[in-house]
């Protein structure tokens, strides 16, 4: 199931918003403001963010560009503003839609299924010999489909939607079991399985902190 970070001050359009992608079986997270936006994104994992523009707290360009220093997630910008500026700004961030209100809710449901179908990206993740394939929930090593657990599985694709980039404990913990105070054991020893089952997998431990698959560090 894909995971949308709806970030919107407007607690009736945040709420229509998130009521139409339920229903089209999204998962979704609803912030009100910039600055809740960017600890939600730290926390957790995401397939795309619906990002207002006129936010408190934190604007939502600087959302963008905060967001821009670590992911090429992709970002639909849903807002009032239909300046040229501002729309060409976005789209220097690489954006993926700019969406002016007012919108029809079903419309943007439309659009949002049209950004991740092209974001091949996000359906398919190589990262050296390894290829995790998304639409299926498959990952593959040398060419050879690995036999995982459903937790080994999304451990290793939140890593590799993050790929070169760290991902702290307390992420993987909020991500996959929706809570971070898991004892740390249960996510060691499915980290100690995965590099069991793949030896020569690019998967790093940053001390104290979490892990990363892919980059410098591995």
């Amino acid at each position: 199931m894909y995971k949308i970070l709806v970030v919107e001050d407007d607690t009736t359009i945040n709420q229509v918003i998130c009521e139409f992608l339920k229903e089209s079986n999204y998962s979704v997270t609803p912030v009100y403001d910039g600055a809740e936006a960017l600890r939600q994104f730290e926390e957790e994992t995401f397939d795309l963010v619906i990002l207002d523009m006129m936010l408190p707290s934190v604007s939502g360009l600087d959302v963008l560009k905060e967001i821009r220093k670590t992911s090429q997630i992709p970002v639909m910008i849903l807002t009032a503003l239909d300046d040229e500026y501002t729309q060409l700004v976005s789209f220097n961030h690489l954006i993926s839609d700019y969406v002016t209100k007012p919108f029809s809710p079903l419309i943007l449901v439309k659009r949002i299924e049209n950004i991740l179908r092209r974001t091949a990206v996000y359906s398919e993740i190589v990262i050296g010999d390894l290829r995790v394939v998304l639409e299926d929930c498959t990952i593959f090593w040398q060419g050879e489909k690995l036999a995982l657990t459903k937790k080994e599985y999304e451990i290793l694709e939140v890593l590799a939607k993050r790929k070169g980039h760290l991902v702290t404990r307390d992420q993987l913990m909020n991500t996959i079991w929706g809570y971070s105070e898991l004892d740390s054991r249960v996510l060691d020893n499915h980290i100690k399985n995965i590099r069991k089952k793949v030896p020569g997998i690019p998967l790093s431990t940053i001390t104290g902190m979490g892990y990363q698959l892919g980059g410098d560090q591995a």
